[in-house]
């Protein structure tokens, strides 16, 4: 990797990393019209951007073509992350979820739990945002009001314990915050973004019953899941999205007080200028509808939807110029 004065920092973009599942569905290719690898499952996720020890983003664009997440990292920390940026790997990861069926209903750890559970567990809070839903589709987030934290233990790994879970019908638009503690299943038919601290702790509590191709069932984590399950919560995870469209710019906090990331959702008619100067944090920005020019008259970026650039800390002032007469839907995800 040649290294560029922190000054000549540009937006980035990254390959995707395509992850088989033995869930995953289609709305990659129907959906988003992308091109996605022969795996021997289904591609269920694409990883958009990671800094993990056994996976790492690699930039596709510009002078720092084929340096690695990680790269980026060591050499130019807080200029390319930020002042609130202070580890040793990015901090988020980011991903697009295809759900041909649904996925495990699962739980992830927060730091208390991780504790009590040690070894490898890391803590991980999420967000989802429904890029697409098939007729249909749903979500299952959080535990229903009038279940008890018995009735939900009675019934771990089985049919039953959708009874005692909130599920939502899935709709373009809406977010979900799903904080470290919370139950939660992906229904078949949905395509996500999720942005999550970076993390790949999870611990499965139920599988439906579903076996892989050798007919053997997944491996279950049923006393760290208790260990992890938050029982007191019983409020809503759903965010939901704006209805409507309007002749002018409008920004709608999605996440906006969670000390790991926030998340607006920019619906544009226009338009748009911001500065990273003032955040004090990278602007990682995702189309979701339609397709966007960001960058600045130097370094300019398209991106289509689905995909997401990174702008620099350093940077300062870029747009964002929406490329088609439709209301545009950009996701704006910081520190």
């Amino acid at each position: 990797m040649s290294l560029l004065d922190k000054n000549d920092l540009y937006p980035l973009t990254f390959n995707p990393v395509y992850k088989a599942r033995m869930w995953g569905g289609n709305q990659l290719t129907t959906v988003l019209h992308r091109e996605v690898p022969q795996l021997h499952s289904p591609v269920g996720e694409s990883w958009e951007l990671v800094d993990r020890d056994d996976e790492q983003s690699v930039v596709a664009n510009g002078s720092l073509k084929g340096a690695t997440l990680r790269q980026l990292v060591k050499n130019y920390g807080k200029a390319m992350f930020g002042s609130k940026f202070c580890d040793s790997r990015f901090p988020l990861l980011v991903k697009i979820i295809d759900a041909g069926q649904r996925l495990s209903l699962q739980v992830h750890p927060d730091e208390q739990a991780c504790d009590r559970i040690g070894g490898s567990a890391e803590p991980k809070t999420e967000m989802w945002y429904v890029i697409a839903a098939e007729k249909g589709a749903s979500i299952m987030a959080g535990m229903n009001p009038r279940a008890t934290k018995q009735q939900l233990l009675n019934s771990l790994d089985s049919p039953d314990i959708e009874k005692h879970l909130q599920i939502y019908p899935s709709q373009p638009g809406d977010a979900y915050f799903i904080i470290s503690g919370t139950l939660h299943a992906i229904g078949a038919g949905n395509l996500l973004l999720e942005i999550q601290q970076n993390s790949d702790t999870t611990y499965r509590v139920s599988d439906w019953g579903r076996t892989d191709a050798d007919g053997k069932p997944r491996e279950l984590h049923l006393d760290n899941a208790i260990e992890s399950i938050n029982f007191t919560n019983r409020s809503s995870p759903r965010i939901p999205g704006e209805v409507g469209s309007a002749i002018h710019n409008r920004k709608f906090p999605i996440v906006n007080r969670c000390r790991f990331f926030t998340v607006d959702d920019l619906r544009l008619r226009q338009g748009w200028q911001d500065d990273t100067t003032s955040s004090g944090s990278f602007h990682l920005l995702t189309a979701i509808n339609q397709p966007v020019r960001i960058g600045s008259n130097n370094h300019p970026i398209e991106l289509l939807p689905g995909r997401s650039c990174l702008i620099p800390a350093k940077f300062g002032v870029y747009s964002i110029i929406p490329l088609d007469s439709e209301e545009t839907d950009v996701l704006k995800t910081t520190l």
